[in-house]
């Protein structure tokens, strides 16, 4: 092993246990062998019909290597955990996972059918309701909540659930095409199913608010009498069943709604409930959208890291002309090409950073902190997924027309993420709100200690959090001063002029947050090569953040003017430095080469698998005696990697090695 092999891979393991945390072995090491095995490894050529087949049969797969289907729903870091190491895999197997496990099971789990209909408890923990086909696959499950006139404002959604005292059970009715169910996959492919679906339950005419109800939808042939579905128009880049459900008067028994503390319905037809607010309970009836949006974050974190991975060994593997004759150099040589990846790979980090403190805080939370534990989560999903968008693409455009190709794996991950940003609540609407209680509810920050005095070191991360906080303050000033400034009596005028500088601060929230989770982890690493490492990515984050908003630090006296002309120099050299261990950093995102084979440009002999056997490089009289190009890889680069003819002789199921 060479010296600089030998810091390398403990160095690699050391960002290993930063990124996942201390539990790598059982949290994360189930994932990542599952998706190295062949069942799983990436999507294969074919029809849309084809993958989505291919979607459901990996799903009961999925579920047959499960210790319990119960379990993995009642957890949510098992669940995140999931979405990390399948969403840049199979990014519609994780949407269905996920839909499945989280939104209906984890909602049956939660909510029980109520006292009257099961007195007691089942053995799958479900209240008293039996969950075995569902554990089981027998029957997928799916959620119905979003209309097509209906999205971010569910709590408005027109679907009714009109109580029959006759027949002691629900009318469940669409009353309009804008009521019509929009986008969860309830076709009849991938077997039978049932859907938790969202309505407004209606007792002796009186609007009780929307709530859950476990209803059977299809057979695994057709949709169920009086359930009408239709395939919604191929989504970009997914085979996933997206439809559009409605229902015509269709009964379902007492024991379908599901209550608990948001209300219930009692044995003599009688409505009860806790809470007087009905958004309250709508909103306590769809609680797993929380979990839901930590997923979101996890697929968008796993899929980022995955791109970066991709590109960086490629920008390794791809030579080009250098500045003298016959000389050739990698692409990643240049800074055009390095810099915007070194700034991803810090990027990545701090995302990764932030999801693992807005899930540890999910999981620690308590009733008094529940609102400030959520609304983490919602700015953390947002903040996530958008910046995996930013090096999602970036990355695929450093891998050139290669970076287009499906089988380089890149391409589904920049549709993937657009599905990311929009699932379990659209990123503006998810800022909006945040952006409003964070307005309405507390003051800004406090200024920072070094305001108008000596600013301090731009070397030290300590002062740049500060600088972070500063940046928090002035657009939640800004923004409570519009506010005011704004006419009164008129609510959405005043929001209205509030809300850009209102969105800015909880962009600045996020990067904040972001950076205290960074120092956590550069502070519990020892001395060494790793903590260099660490610190290097730390600070590269910090200053390209706050280099966006040099101005206003400035005018606020928490900059100097030579300071504002050093950050960019700062930058430049730690992105030197961090593009000298890329290699390092992306290893420590611990892919299984088994998937990155399949992928032709993370190896070195990317070239061979577009080779043509039948090529006149190959049949013509002196191609025995040709000889490769300097940089061409020799057969022994290229183990195991298909090539062009291949591919096309056997669907391309060759380029996964039988995936």
């Amino acid at each position: 092993m060479t010296k600089s092999n030998s810091v390398a891979v403990p160095t690699a393991r050391r960002l290993t246990r930063v990124l996942f945390g201390d539990d790598f072995a059982t949290e994360h090491e189930p994932w990542r062998r599952l998706i190295a095995t062949e069942s799983f490894r990436r999507m294969p050529d074919g029809s849309s019909e084809d993958r989505l087949t291919l979607v459901y049969r990996r799903l009961r797969a999925l579920n047959d290597a499960l210790d319990g289907g119960a379990r993995l729903a009642a957890d949510p870091r098992a669940l995140a955990a999931l979405h990390e190491w399948f969403g840049p895999v199979d990014p519609a197997l994780t949407t269905v996972a996920g839909i499945h496990y989280n939104l209906f099971l984890g909602s049956l789990l939660d909510h029980g059918p109520g006292p009257a209909a099961h007195p007691g408890p089942g053995p799958d923990g479900g209240g008293g309701r039996d969950l075995t086909d569902f554990l089981t696959m027998r029957q997928v499950g799916t959620f119905l909540c979003t209309e097509v006139a209906h999205g971010n404002d569910a709590t408005a959604l027109e679907t009714t659930a009109t109580y029959d005292a006759g027949r002691d059970g629900f009318v469940l009715h669409t009353p309009n095409a804008g009521a019509q169910k929009f986008m969860p996959n309830t076709s009849p492919a991938g077997g039978p199913k049932s859907g938790l679906v969202a309505a407004r339950l209606l007792v002796d005419g009186t609007d009780q608010g929307a709530f859950l109800f476990l209803t059977p939808l299809t057979d695994g042939t057709r949709a169920l009498p009086g359930v009408r579905v239709r395939r919604l128009p191929a989504r970009l880049g997914s085979p996933v069943d997206h439809c559009l459900t409605s229902f015509d008067r269709v009964f379902v028994g007492r024991d379908a709604l599901l209550a608990g503390d948001q209300g219930r319905l009692g044995a003599d037809g009688e409505f009860h409930s806790g809470l007087g607010n009905r958004r309250r309970r709508f909103l306590l009836s769809i609680g797993r959208v929380t979990p839901g949006k930590l997923c979101m974050s996890a697929s968008a974190v796993g899929g980022a890291r995955t791109a970066l991975a991709i590109a960086v060994r490629y920008g390794g593997h791809r030579h080009i002309s250098g500045a003298r004759a016959a000389q050739r150099v990698p692409v990643s040589a240049h800074r055009s090409h390095h810099g915007p990846l070194a700034g991803a790979l810090a990027t990545v980090f701090a995302m990764s950073l932030l999801h693992r403190r807005a899930l540890a805080r999910w999981e620690a939370h308590t009733a008094a902190d529940r609102d400030d534990a959520e609304r983490l989560v919602a700015i953390a999903k947002g903040w996530i997924t958008w910046r995996a968008r930013d090096v999602i693409i970036e990355c695929r455009e450093r891998c050139g027309a290669q970076g287009l190709l499906e089988n380089n794996g890149i391409s589904r991950l920049v549709t993937a993420i657009e599905g990311t940003i929009t699932a379990e609540g659209d990123n503006i609407a998810v800022h909006a709100k945040a952006a409003a209680e964070m307005l309405f509810g507390a003051p800004p920050p406090p200024a920072p200690p070094a305001a108008r005095t000596a600013p301090g070191d731009l070397a030290d991360t300590r002062f740049l959090g500060r600088l972070a906080a500063a940046v928090e303050r002035i657009w939640f000033v800004r923004a409570q001063q519009r506010m005011r400034r704004a006419p009164g009596g008129d609510p959405l005028a005043r929001w209205n002029a509030a809300s850009g500088p209102a969105l800015r601060a909880v962009e600045a929230y996020a990067y904040r947050q972001a950076a205290e989770a960074f120092a956590g982890a550069v502070a519990g690493l020892p001395a060494g090569p790793a903590r260099d490492l660490l610190h290097a990515l730390e600070r590269l984050f910090a200053l390209q953040w706050l280099g966006r908003n040099t101005g206003d630090l400035l005018a606020a006296g928490h900059l100097t003017a030579s300071q504002v002309e050093l950050l960019q120099e700062a930058v430049e050299q730690l992105i030197g430095e961090v593009a000298g261990h890329a290699p390092t950093v992306v290893e420590s995102f611990a892919l299984p080469e088994e998937l990155l084979a399949g992928w032709p440009i993370t190896q070195p002999g990317y070239v061979d698998a577009y080779d043509d056997p039948e090529a006149a490089w190959h049949t013509g009289a002196g191609a025995a005696d040709a000889s490769a190009p300097p940089d061409a890889p020799g057969e022994s680069d290229v183990a195991g990697v298909p090539d062009v003819a291949q591919v096309a002789g056997r669907g391309g199921a060759t380029h996964s090695r039988g995936a």
